[in-house]
């Protein structure tokens, strides 16, 4: 059975699905289930005014919720990681990876129930998705991701 993919962000809930990081050290985007491509992030151009390619506008959340989990054998259920997952942002000047420090903005441990950027609550939705990134200590492993609208 074809898990789902949720395209519609009209909210409260948009769930992007399990982000495997493939491997180790390598980060992944957090919308690469839902927009690989990245036709609807903020910096991609489709004409001389820099407008955001299929929807018109850049997806944008309230909260971003990471869960310390994987799907168990034949994606029946999930089970928890056995290393340490991060939510990254781009590097500036560094390598961006699970390595990289000033990259970091939250390391969620195997078993912890998980994770929440920002950790306090804030006004609208003013959080880009795109400009976020998972790594992991464990190839294969990554995190379940929902974000609120």
């Amino acid at each position: 059975m074809a898990l789902s993919v949720h395209k519609s962000f009209a909210g409260p809930a948009w769930p992007l699905g399990f982000v495997t990081v493939t491997a180790a050290g390598t980060p992944v985007p957090l919308m690469t289930n839902v927009d690989a491509n990245n036709y609807n992030a903020p910096e991609t151009a489709i004409g001389p005014f820099t407008v955001a390619q299929g929807l018109g506008t850049a997806p944008t959340c309230h909260k971003i919720i990471i869960q310390p989990y994987k799907p168990g054998a034949n994606n029946n259920g999930m089970v928890s990681n056995t290393g340490n997952i991060y939510l990254m942002v781009a590097p500036a000047g560094g390598a961006g990876n699970r390595s990289d420090s000033g990259a970091m903005c939250l390391v969620i441990p195997p078993g912890s129930g998980s994770g929440t950027w920002p950790a306090q609550e804030m006004e609208g939705d003013t959080i880009s998705p795109y400009k976020f990134f998972l790594d992991a200590d464990v190839s294969g492993e990554g995190g379940l991701v929902t974000l609120t609208i």
